[in-house]
């Protein structure tokens, strides 16, 4: 009788250690599949909300509504920066099983099966929805309308050698979201400066593209980075010159001080004194760590609108 209920105590113990391993298993996996440990994705996708935010904010009210709203973003550009990667592995299961970088993703390596990756998509989706519903209608109506382009551009690159334009064009859809959730309608000023962040996007995901570019080619798919290789320094310069006169731009049109083109240094500097400067298509890590200092050049661009708005 002992031995039998010792025997039950170590198969209910090995049982419950297995299930603790297996659960933790999970979610070590669903962190890798949502790329929650690489925060880059997420706040390139927070930096524009932030800065149309900013932009349509008068700062002589109380800022209890700014803070709350640009937690939301955050929140949203968590979520939908993770349903986004979870949508992307699953239309690219197969090319990220022959790409040296994505071929141990959690779906390329089938460790995480489609049906439970689309259930995850939908439970994202469901909470980025929840944070939607804070903002006012017209934001709403806008943000729902942008989930085709969230949601269609992993396909880009298997048609068009501008899958980084699209990326821009989706990814800085909340700097108008930003502006209309405190003006309630769509403006001149935010559609300029979404546009300059298009070009941002098209540059830095062109460099982010030169790691995978052989793979690319073998396979078939098409970017900016191949198509530009030959002179992708000089094409990355004008995406951000292009950037760089929105802000100028911008500076102008809401009578900024001069307080604002100084700071200016510090993005352009960041820009072409370093991104530009260390570029090495031929050096994958260099690449990397060109992309990620993005997320510096956001935080930049933010200070450079808050004192804009402010001095």
């Amino acid at each position: 009788c002992v031995i039998y209920i010792h025997t039950n105590q170590f198969d209910y113990e090995s049982s419950l250690c297995y299930l603790q391993v297996k659960y933790m298993n999970q979610i070590k996996l669903f962190i890798d599949l949502v790329r929650l440990k690489k925060p880059i994705g997420f706040m390139l996708l927070f930096w524009p909300c932030a800065w149309g935010l900013t932009l349509a904010y008068d700062f002589s009210s109380n800022l209890n509504n700014y803070f709350f709203y640009l937690i939301l973003f955050f929140l949203g550009a968590v979520l939908m920066r993770s349903a986004g990667c979870i949508v992307n592995d699953i239309l690219d299961k197969e090319f990220d099983k022959k790409v040296f970088r994505t071929k141990n993703r959690p779906i390329a390596s089938d460790q995480i099966s489609i049906k439970l990756a689309i259930l995850y998509v939908l439970i994202l989706c469901f909470l980025a929805l929840l944070t939607l519903l804070n903002f006012n209608s017209y934001t709403i109506i806008l943000a729902l309308g942008s989930m085709p382009l969230a949601f269609t551009y992993p396909l880009m690159k298997r048609f068009t050698y501008w899958p980084q334009l699209f990326l821009g064009i989706t990814f800085n859809y909340g700097l108008i979201l930003g502006w209309t959730t405190i003006q309630n309608q769509i403006d001149l000023l935010p559609i300029l400066f979404y546009l300059g962040a298009i070009f941002w996007t098209l540059g830095y995901d062109t460099i982010y593209g030169f790691q995978d570019i052989k793979d690319d080619e073998i396979i078939g798919l098409k970017s900016a980075s191949i198509k530009f290789k030959d002179n992708a320094k000089s094409f990355i310069f004008l995406c951000y010159l292009i950037l760089c006169i929105s802000l100028f731009i911008i500076g102008y049109l809401i009578n900024s001080s001069l307080y604002f083109y100084i700071f200016m240094v510090l993005p352009i500097s960041h820009l072409f004194l370093y991104q530009i400067n260390k570029f090495n298509p031929k050096n994958p890590d260099k690449c990397l760590e060109i992309f990620k200092s993005n997320n510096f050049l956001g935080l930049l661009v933010f200070i450079n609108i808050f004192v804009g708005k402010i001095i």
